[in-house]
């Protein structure tokens, strides 16, 4: 039995202001490729689906298209809630869905419900388990404790003791699956990522997961291996610039009846790349080893010891996708004045107030033609405060 993990769609998604649904739909389509390359039997999603509670209509339509195509495909379905879903809204026709090969797991009252699937000499068990935000399960979970790794080992109690009794009446082998939208031990987050708690509360022990035959996991970004059958398949395309590094796709999983073989990564290369740039402005503009990144989604930071006129302007003759600018100058000496505050009660004339706004905002200092123009500005204002 061949199974694909995925997680973190996050469909509907913008990047620095930029659209994200063509990129979306095109590792969909990357997606279907691969189902049918590698005739795959089960796709998983391991939470946020969506980006947000309330997706946007095009996602919605989206995703319906997406598990419209993949039981077209061939493929089943397992699908869980992640923090940025609205688990309600997600779940919304599950009981109808699951005839049709879909099975959404979204309330805490499932999390011990598995999705059973029939194999070639054994039976695969995927239990799905939605984001477990602590302060609304713990009760419902028994838990007294802060945090979330006491609210996921209750919850893989039940799961466990489900698999056991599911065992303990099968004549064949019972393999199972985990999904969980968790940040586990040693997992290297991204930019893109939103905390799901502070102060370490948030992290769960890698060895809740192990005695599984495997546990996709989803909510970082990377693609990381935490042990041979613990791992998050990363996001399909990237959300950050942090992640410019990254390799992105799936996990494709191979079952028999001894349980989890080949750990496969499936790679699917972005309708867009990204580039995070560093330097002086004309030294970006000029250098022919920067080519590749004129077709990119850019971040760019300029090293000028003062900060270039137009800077964005410019820059984006060569980089039209240039959606993120910074400011680090190299060699600039530190104001005597730590803050801008400081700075406005040192000046002793207007036009000292005038030019340190400038070169506060800026990050240079205003040159000869602003001076003068500060100069007559400030006169004109003299003159007429004097002749009211």
């Amino acid at each position: 039995m061949r199974i694909l993990h995925t997680s973190d769609w996050h469909l509907g998604r913008s990047f620095h202001g930029a659209g994200l649904l063509a990129a979306q739909g095109h590792f969909i389509d990357r997606l279907i490729e691969t189902v049918l390359e590698h005739r795959v039997d089960l796709v998983l999603i391991s939470g946020d689906v969506y980006d947000r509670a309330l997706p946007n209509v095009d996602a919605v339509a989206l995703f319906d298209t997406a598990l419209g195509r993949l039981r077209a495909a061939g493929a089943a379905v397992v699908a869980t809630s992640g923090n940025h879903d609205s688990a309600l809204r997600l779940g919304f026709g599950s009981s109808l869905m699951e005839a049709a090969g879909v099975f959404l797991r979204t309330r805490i009252e499932d999390l011990d419900v598995p999705a059973v699937f029939a194999a070639d000499g054994f039976e695969l068990l995927v239990y799905g388990l939605p984001y477990l935000e602590p302060r609304m399960v713990a009760e419902a979970l028994g838990v007294t404790e802060p945090g979330h790794p006491p609210v996921i080992r209750a919850a893989l109690e039940r799961v466990r003791a489900d698999w056991a009794e599911r065992r303990a009446a099968a004549d064949r082998p019972v393999h199972a699956i985990v999904m969980a939208h968790v940040f586990a031990a040693g997992g290297e987050p991204a930019e893109s990522e939103r905390a799901l708690s502070i102060g370490g509360l948030d992290i769960v022990p890698v060895p809740y997961f192990t005695d599984f035959d495997y546990a996709a996991l989803g909510h970082l970004h990377g693609r990381q291996k935490l042990a041979d059958n613990v791992r998050y398949s990363g996001s399909p395309i990237p959300y950050s610039f942090s992640e410019a590094g990254h390799t992105k796709g799936a996990l494709l999983l191979e079952f028999d009846a001894d349980g989890l073989g080949e750990v496969q990564p499936i790679d699917w290369p972005a309708a867009k790349p990204l580039a995070v740039l560093r330097g002086h402005l004309e030294e970006l503009l000029a250098d022919p080893d920067l080519a590749p990144a004129e077709a990119a989604w850019c971040q760019i930071t300029l090293t000028d010891t003062d900060r270039p006129a137009a800077a964005i302007e410019r820059l984006r003759t060569r980089f039209p996708d240039t959606l993120a600018l910074n400011f680090e100058p190299e060699g600039r000496a530190e104001p005597q004045h730590a803050s801008y505050g400081e700075r406005l009660a040192a000046a002793a004339t207007p036009l000292q107030v005038c030019a340190g706004f400038v070169d506060h905002v800026r990050q240079r200092p205003a040159d000869a033609a602003e001076t003068a123009l500060l100069e007559r500005v400030l006169a004109d204002a003299t003159a007429a405060a004097v002749t009211r």
